[in-house]
């Protein structure tokens, strides 16, 4: 099992709401409703081989691509104090890959930074979640 591959599993293994995981490479993939399917990847969006977001895409099996969003560790975790005097200001957490190594840079995300990017990821996939049966028959949100 790739390092990607690990993390994922970390994330999503369990408990996400989805049905048909898969985790393949860089990508996790399952199902959000008959028609609706997801695909959750590292991404970098400030340097190569610098991984610092999950790219979260729902894709309508029949009709492609219908919304997307980017959770930047630093949005959510912020700077994390590390113990190295190279970061004094702490360090935005991301992977970094330097050839074949890849692995998490002078922080290594806890269980807790791992249950609340989960989190995040499980909201953002509620916004697009078949309605509950009793929302389906007029009660009102508000």
């Amino acid at each position: 099992m790739t390092f990607f591959e690990q993390e994922l599993q970390k994330l999503f293994g369990k408990g996400t709401g989805l049905s048909d995981v898969r985790i393949v490479g860089n990508a996790c993939y399952g199902r959000l409703s008959e028609d609706v399917r997801v695909k959750i990847h590292f991404t970098n969006t400030f340097s190569s081989d610098n991984y610092d977001a999950l790219k979260v895409v729902l894709i309508n099996r029949r009709e492609g691509p219908v919304d997307s969003m980017v959770l930047h560790f630093s949005d959510l975790w912020g700077s994390r104090k590390v113990n190295n005097p190279n970061f004094r200001d702490g360090v935005c957490p991301h992977i970094w890959k330097d050839g074949r190594d890849v692995k998490w840079y002078a922080y290594k995300p806890t269980e807790a930074d791992y249950r609340q990017l989960s989190g995040a990821v499980r909201d953002y996939l509620d916004v697009f979640r078949e309605p509950a049966l009793g929302q389906q028959m007029g009660q009102k949100m508000c």
